[in-house]
């Protein structure tokens, strides 16, 4: 196949640079579960052509797609040929006779209609060569709502257990799962269900790394500020706030804290709106939508052995600019005990060593390295402080840092500047001379 040439609009450099960017996030993703939830909105407006691309991108690396449609225009545009009344309790469908009848076939229609673009493999498109095989059957188990306020809501149900054996056998075979709002008891009746619900059982039962809403918000708003990340706990203590998250957003953050509290990885509400949206939230740092966490995603800790290439991805674009000392990978392995490392969302960000000088109760401060998208969040602080910890807890006295770039962040947390004679013996004899580094030294 003949590449694609690339746009005017996109240098090569910045394409490169991009590329390699999201490998980290590709190896992370490839083999994982993810459950993607979209309502009837999508394909209703036409925009379900350009997420198949994603779709056959995502499946295309190696990544285990359940994909759960809602709906609802759907079906209340067949109610309405019928001349049937929508009647709803607390935002759910009473699905009647008739109601079911409409139910059934707009979601038949639906379910055909997603397939066939998922069948897609036009050349010269992005679904060229896709052959992506679709796999939809009776993998929901339902039970009915019952009575609520005082209605019978009838064939409308809820999810009572979802056979994750015989969905994961279908993406054990490289085929993507299409799960349709309705479910099935053990005596054959059939439930009109939410497709908020299918989704969050899905991908509980799987043990998800995610489960993605597509909505109409483009997120967790609050005064119109977006919450690029919530822990579950947050997000529980926004949604007990009256008024402050509503309508969908309300349901879809419910599901959210529900899914990330019974053990999926995490949960990603992004905007439907958005062409790309969940190639922007899962492989660019920042995302467009919120992420929900059942606890803080961010940690600093030792580093290990196997931090070593995202150690390495970090330190050497700055090696390059002569603003670190240059490691190469085996000194790396030899010394990554002596490395603290900052981590968000199991990616390295920041990075920092301490090298003890016992004889003269001093230690170096080196190799402190934040990633350019994490800057002035307070990482480089934090780092700093954990390596005074390590010394002071080695019974070191003052720790000094050797540096040609970034001599005013270090006089602003409390360094003051040396001459090399103050340096260590040991240390002195290692000075370069053609670097001329400005010496730092602090207190403990």
């Amino acid at each position: 196949m003949k590449p694609v040439a690339l746009p005017p609009s996109r240098p090569v450099p910045e394409f490169v640079h991009w590329f390699r960017s999201v490998a980290p996030y590709v190896n992370a993703f490839r083999g994982r579960t993810f459950v993607v939830a979209f309502g009837g909105e999508v394909v209703a407006d036409g925009k379900f052509i350009e997420l198949t691309h994603d779709f056959n991108l995502l499946a295309s690396l190696g990544i285990r797609l359940v994909l759960v449609h809602g709906a609802r225009p759907q079906i209340e545009a067949r109610m309405k040929e019928r001349g049937a009344v929508d009647r709803y309790v607390r935002g759910l469908r009473v699905t009647d006779e008739l109601a079911l009848q409409c139910v059934k076939e707009a979601v038949g229609r639906m379910r055909v209609e997603i397939e066939a673009l998922l069948s897609t493999g036009l050349p010269n498109s992005p679904m060229a060569n896709a052959q992506i095989r679709v796999a939809s059957g009776n993998f929901v188990i339902a039970k009915p709502v019952g009575v609520i306020d005082g209605v019978d809501l009838l064939h409308t149900g809820q999810v009572r257990r979802v056979d994750a054996e015989a969905i994961s056998a279908r993406l054990d075979r490289g085929e993507v799962v299409l799960l349709s709002p309705l479910g099935f008891s053990p005596t054959g009746e059939v439930f009109n269900l939410a497709m908020e619900d299918v989704a969050t059982a899905t991908a509980i039962a799987l043990r998800a790394e995610k489960l993605i809403f597509l909505g109409d918000a483009p997120g967790v708003q609050v005064d119109g500020e977006l919450l690029r990340e919530l822990t579950a706990g947050d997000a529980e203590a926004l949604l007990k706030k009256p008024g402050r998250i509503v309508g969908e957003v309300r349901d879809h953050l419910e599901d959210a804290v529900r899914a990330c509290r019974e053990g999926v990885g995490r949960a990603h509400l992004i905007s439907r709106h958005v062409d790309g949206a969940i190639l922007l939230e899962l492989f660019t740092h920042e995302g467009i939508g919120t992420m929900v966490t059942a606890g803080s995603i961010e940690a600093l800790r030792g580093a290990t052995i196997d931090d070593i290439g995202g150690v390495l991805k970090l330190i050497e674009p700055l090696e390059a600019e002569g603003v670190l000392v240059k490691r190469g990978r085996e000194l790396l392995e030899r010394e990554i005990d002596r490395f603290v490392v900052a981590e968000h969302d199991a990616m390295i960000v920041g990075c920092a060593a301490l090298y003890p000088f016992p004889e003269d109760k001093a230690g170096e401060l080196a190799c402190l390295a934040v990633h350019p998208d994490y800057q002035n969040r307070g990482y480089g602080d934090a780092l700093l402080k954990m390596v005074e910890t390590r010394a002071r807890r080695a019974g070191l006295k003052q720790l000094f840092v050797l540096t040609t770039r970034t001599a005013h962040w270090f006089l602003e947390r409390g360094f003051v500047e040396k001459d090399v004679n103050a340096l260590p013996r040991r240390r002195q004899a290692l000075y370069n001379l053609q670097r001329r580094s400005k010496v730092f030294a602090k207190r403990l």
